[in-house]
């Protein structure tokens, strides 16, 4: 794997957008969908190639790839619980809040729906698995995703 920090991105024909990705310390920071990416973004990244890997119907969790998770412990829980979900599967925002720690799902669903909404690292971070909470990526995107996995 490339360890050197930077920004990264790859053309998906079947997102119709790139994919770009930030890495710093040997952690994905960031996943975003632009049209267009940043000026500086490398192609280069053994990260953007299993990403390749995946748009094309490979399954992969990505549950070993590192990410950085700088926000606040609830938020934290909400996103470690969704990496749990494994591929092809899906949760609602209730089951999220009973797998993640010191939730109440009954009580703290908004809380919840935030955590989904501000996910930093989409894909890595599988939000468009939980089937009616908000993904942190474009709705594009997330239904490009679950459809992919057959959700």
């Amino acid at each position: 794997m490339d360890e050197t920090a930077g920004i990264y991105a790859v053309e998906s024909a079947y997102l119709d957008r790139h994919v770009q990705i930030g890495i710093a310390q040997k952690r994905v920071l960031s996943v975003d969908f632009p049209q267009t990416p940043a000026a500086d973004a490398s192609d280069e990244h053994a990260f953007l190639d299993r990403i390749e890997a995946y748009l094309q119907g490979e399954r992969d969790s990505f549950g070993d790839v590192e990410v950085a998770m700088t926000m606040p412990t609830d938020q934290r829980e909400v996103l470690t619980a969704v990496r749990q979900i494994p591929y092809g599967e899906s949760a609602t925002v209730k089951q999220v809040g009973h797998m993640a720690a010191g939730l109440d799902p009954e009580d703290d669903g908004r809380q919840i729906r935030e955590a989904l909404a501000a996910n930093p690292t989409p894909i890595f971070v599988p939000t468009h698995r939980v089937r009616d909470g908000p993904g942190g990526m474009p709705a594009a995107v997330e239904t490009r995703l679950r459809t992919l996995e057959g959700l």
